[in-house]
């Protein structure tokens, strides 16, 4: 039952439940996942935090494929992980920040002082740069009152705030970042090259394996000898939004969150007035397709970007901008509330399949244009970012673009196998990954940065749809987005507390439904419930059992006796409230 709360707003679940296997293998993942960290950490990394490689810089194997390999650390330690992943992450980033400031390039012209420059990338594109940022964009979840936090976001939000003079990266007039390369350094105003991708040249045959299939340097330059066309604006910028909303989250100064909204609505409406297909170039000047000759589909990684593979020897399409994209307009969305930002993606999908047409008698649907218009159909409708626009919204017109299965299945009470066959597949996939790890015979300046990315054991996804109810996007340089978030407040930080499971089972506009349990037969737990990853979303009241307490915060606590658990109804308004990152006890 639900004990009646006490004035300072505790209640207490004392309904004895026996522990679910979801509960048991939630708890034993996060622990043997910690485990994993420490393992890995001290196989590939030394007492400065320096990753064990040779460092380089390029899209290849590059600063963000050194820093991924601490992905989802920060997220795991906010999911109820112990202290020691955050004190391995904080160790390795200090010593990722330090071995990419040393590390210098010979034939790279803007990376010869350094291929980091005020702790931030010194210019390069933001799929890379959002990758290998991702863990610290995320940090803020467990540790948002570290000074080193909060300096460095909001010095890299100057980068792009136009309040650095050696970073003049922003056109506050045109609403512009003036180039796909920018960074602590600035914009890079020219197209760019095969090495400015590439990085030095190296030994290849013998030493080293690269990760994208390149048999020598000539053909991993090559492999970037199309990727000119940067100067201008670029929807991959969409992620420098990032850091003015984390700086926004930590005390609310108006400024960073006016600034993202600025260039967020900019987009809006260019993606309006380019008959709601949001284009992949925009000039110096404002103008769409302005520094691509006029084409609203130009510029690397954009809707005409196909270019000759030397691995394969054939033509690649490779609009990379739409994995990454879309996610801006949930920036906005978490600062406002304004479901425009998720209709300009929802624009944008239906935009694209409204170019479908009949091939051999099959309805196909493009993926590319170029200059000859639409190419690239598939039977496939498009469909990128289908899953946040439906999350965001709760529109079951959205829900119908979206496969039943997995997770989406799930929250739709359709598979009820599915979060013990997820969590099972996790410890499969994690025993594989330290097996990998027990076989590696490379040393240090036999390794790329990017070699262990496939071993890194912390895959946080099941973990985060199934304890938050959120969306698994910690690789890609945005915040989190999810339903409910955790916090212990006898240990006074982020995350489940010790012997506490947790299932989001269903959700809809203005309900989540979630069962808490306490596995401890012997001690009781007392955990916070928090609406959204960042209050962002009101608590209206809690029901168990047929009986309903309001809440009208958001976040609340819970005691669980020794054993015990339950089913919670959560009545709430999504998105009703700033988003912050201070935790919940020090909130008014």
């Amino acid at each position: 039952m639900l004990k009646k709360p006490q004035a300072n707003g505790f209640c207490t679940i004392d309904t004895p439940m026996l522990p679910p296997g979801w509960a048991l293998l939630e708890r034993e993942l996060i622990r043997l996942k910690t485990e994993a960290v420490e393992a890995f950490y001290d196989h590939y990394f030394d007492d400065r935090g320096f990753l064990l490689c040779i460092p380089r810089w390029g899209g290849d194997d590059g600063p963000d494929d050194a820093a991924e390999n601490m992905r989802g650390w920060t997220v795991l330690h906010a999911l109820g992980a112990p202290d020691i992943v955050l004190d391995l992450y904080q160790k390795g980033w200090e010593g990722h920040l330090r071995q990419y400031t040393e590390a210098k390039t010979t034939e790279v012209p803007f990376a010869r002082d350094g291929m980091y420059y005020k702790e931030f990338p010194v210019m390069f594109d933001w799929m890379h740069n959002g990758e290998g940022f991702a863990m610290f964009f995320l940090e803020g979840l467990s540790n948002p009152y570290d000074k080193k936090f909060q300096d460095r976001m909001r010095r890299y939000a100057g980068f792009y705030m136009d309040e650095d003079p050696h970073a003049k990266n922003y056109d506050p007039r045109h609403k512009v970042i003036r180039s796909m390369f920018n960074g602590s350094r600035g914009p890079l105003m020219r197209p760019s090259t095969g090495i400015d991708w590439a990085g030095d040249p190296i030994e290849v045959v013998g030493r080293f394996d690269p990760g994208h299939g390149e048999r020598s340097f000539e053909e991993m330059w090559a492999h970037f000898k199309d990727y000119n066309e940067v100067v201008g604006d670029h929807p991959l910028n969409l992620a420098t939004t990032t850091l003015a909303l984390n700086a926004y989250m930590i005390d609310h100064q108006a400024k960073y969150r006016d600034w993202t909204l600025a260039y967020i609505d900019a987009w809006v409406e260019r993606t309006r007035a380019n008959g709601g297909i949001i284009p992949t170039n925009i000039g110096l000047d404002g103008v769409i397709g302005g520094a691509a000759d006029g084409k609203w589909y130009g510029g690397v990684y954009g809707w005409g970007f196909s270019v000759f593979s030397p691995q394969t020897g054939k033509m690649a399409n490779r609009p990379y901008f739409e994995f990454r994209s879309f996610w801006g307009f949930g920036n906005a969305l978490l600062l406002t509330g304004d479901q425009k930002y998720v209709d300009t993606w929802r624009g944008v999908i239906e935009g694209v399949n409204a170019y479908k047409k009949e091939i051999d008698g099959k309805t196909m649907y493009p993926r590319m244009h170029g200059d000859d218009g639409w190419y690239g159909y598939t039977p496939e409708p498009y469909g990128v970012g289908a899953e946040a626009i439906y999350y965001w919204s709760m529109d079951r017109k959205d829900l119908a673009r979206l496969p039943m299965e997995g997770w989406i299945a799930f929250i739709e009470g359709r598979n009820p196998d599915f979060p013990e066959k997820a969590l099972r597949a996790d410890f499969a996939e994690m025993r594989a990954r330290m097996e990998k790890m027990r076989q590696d015979t490379t040393t240090p300046d036999t390794r790329m940065s990017d070699d262990p990315n496939g071993i890194t054991p912390v895959q946080v996804g099941n973990l985060v749809r199934l304890m938050l109810g959120g969306l698994a996007n910690d690789p890609d340089g945005y915040p989190m987005h999810c339903r409910v978030r955790y916090f212990d407040p006898d240990r006074r930080r982020a995350g489940i507390p010790e012997d506490v499971a947790a299932l989001v089972e269903r959700m809809t506009a203005d309900e989540t439904v979630l069962t808490l349990v306490n596995v401890n037969p012997v001690a009781a737990r007392t955990v916070i419930v928090q609406g959204g990853a960042y209050a962002e979303h009101q608590i209206e009241s809690v029901a168990i059992d047929g009986r309903t307490t309001p809440v009208h915060a958001s976040s609340f606590t819970v005691v669980l006796e020794s054993g015990c658990g339950a089913q919670l109804t959560l009545k709430m308004r999504r998105y009703a409230n700033p988003p912050t990152l201070v935790f919940p006890w020090d909130r008014d």
